[in-house]
């Protein structure tokens, strides 16, 4: 038996952590929680969470090694995903999802004592609570401890998502507590031009961020049963109010203005089906996916598929189309390939980065290439170094300079990219891959290819 890895995102908690052993992840729960973890069993509240797809499922592994431990073997996400890294409404689904399981479990005499955005991840295009240890035995007249850590996680980031940037919610990556209020107050409109729960829930709070000062009496007032289901009832009616519309974004009418015709789009799509027959795999990983048209063809291949973009319109449209129509294999996420998510957190290690938690069978590059060769200066070498730490197969398309996409980039700059070229492209690329296949798209001067990382 391999030697036990304990997982850096959960020390913090002193009722117990995660671990990962002989490639099996594991969680343990301490004596001081096991009041409270019997209690989320015997009442019920997990098995009604699990039941309906709202909290991962657990099996107890292991109650008798020690009378001051269990460890439980939870329901293994595949790929984990931070919240700066998802869409506007994967945030709100996220934060209804954490209201629910709130709401329930007042129901159960419980309540959770953790309201971290961190506790929720995404299986395809589907929320679900992951953090078996935030439940705790609801105290009549005490106020809901992760109140203002709610606010800060998903209240503050949706309303300057919506209500003044959509790319307010990347702030999320250098604020591991969340958006504290006090910044999301000042940033936020005029206090009158917000509906009534937002600026209460918001304003009322951002004063208590100032240590100096005394903190709001919404978050230190006893509170009753009724009063804390109130509570949740009006952040859920605040947060499902809020909207945010894709438009407008660099990438978001992408496949309106495209060079293609519609035959070639067609043969494109016939080529990349059929590369994808040709791989044996059981993930994708789309890069650059826009709305995720290409994703679609791995999905129908049945294979796990992330969609990254680096668009939030293009992504928030990848996830509205998974979610509408229960596309489970399908998961979008915000990704920058040219700053990916880096290790992050206490130690810079509490967060794992983009790389240490992806690998995939095979990836997309679709309409990528260039604009990280001409547009952003990367060597083709770097690409193909990248990409070979990512996945084992690879579907690349090569765009060449007579392009039309291509010329449109270099008409206001200096064309000082002499290695772009197909000929150094492959040089380049089979540095870490070997060329299965490629073919020319009809009606165009681009070329997709199929290759195996060759080490």
């Amino acid at each position: 038996m391999s030697e036990l890895v304990a997982l850096s995102a959960s020390f913090r908690d002193p009722s117990g952590f995660v671990f990962e052993q002989d490639g099996t992840i594991y969680r343990q729960i301490n004596q001081c929680y096991r009041a409270d973890f019997d209690l989320l069993v015997n009442s019920g509240l997990h098995k009604e969470l699990a039941d309906e797809g709202l909290a991962v499922t657990f099996n107890v592994v292991d109650s008798e090694h020690s009378s001051e431990i269990i460890v439980i073997q939870p329901e293994r996400v595949d790929v984990i995903s931070y919240p700066h890294e998802w869409c506007f409404s994967q945030l709100k689904d996220a934060a209804l999802l954490t209201l629910e399981v709130m709401r329930r479990s007042i129901a159960k005499g419980m309540v959770l004592k953790d309201a971290s955005a961190f506790n929720v991840q995404f299986i395809g295009p589907r929320p679900v609570f992951i953090d078996t240890l935030s439940f705790e035995r609801h105290v009549e007249g005490e106020p809901w401890v992760a109140y203002k850590q709610f606010c800060q996680h998903f209240l503050a980031p949706l309303a300057l998502m919506s209500l003044v940037d959509i790319r307010l919610g990347t702030l999320f990556q250098t604020n591991l507590d969340g958006i504290s209020l006090d910044l999301a107050s000042k940033l936020l409109p005029f206090k009158s031009k917000l509906s009534p729960g937002l600026a209460a829930h918001v304003h009322l709070h951002a004063k208590a961020q100032n240590a100096t000062e005394k903190p709001a009496s919404a978050k230190s007032a006893s509170l009753s049963k009724t009063g804390l289901l109130a509570l949740v009832d009006s952040l859920r009616s605040t947060i499902s109010g809020m909207q945010w519309k894709p438009e407008g974004t660099e990438w978001a009418d992408y496949y309106s203005d495209t060079n293609y015709s519609a035959n070639a789009f067609s043969h494109k799509a016939t080529v990349v089906k059929s590369f994808l027959e040709k791989v044996p795999a059981n993930t994708c990983c789309d890069l650059g996916a826009n709305n995720g048209e290409f994703s679609m063809l791995a999905v129908e291949r049945g294979l796990k598929t992330v969609a990254m973009d680096i668009d939030p319109a293009a992504v928030e449209s990848c996830y509205l189309r998974a979610k509408g129509k229960e596309i489970g294999l399908l998961m979008p996420l915000l990704q920058d390939l040219r700053n990916p998510t880096p290790s992050y957190g206490w130690s810079s290690d509490e967060r794992q980065s983009m790389l240490a938690r992806s690998s995939f069978d095979v990836l997309l590059a679709l309409a990528l290439v260039h604009h990280l060769a001409i547009g952003n200066n990367v060597p083709l070498t770097k690409v193909a170094d990248y990409f070979a730490k990512l996945g084992s197969w690879l579907i690349i398309e090569f765009v060449p300079k007579e392009d039309s996409q291509v010329q449109r980039m270099l008409v206001s700059r200096k064309d000082v990219f002499e290695d772009y070229t197909q000929s150094r492209f492959e040089s380049a690329f089979e540095t870490q891959f070997k060329i299965v296949d490629k073919k020319l798209i009809e009606g165009t001067s681009r070329t997709v290819y199929l290759m195996q990382r060759s080490h």
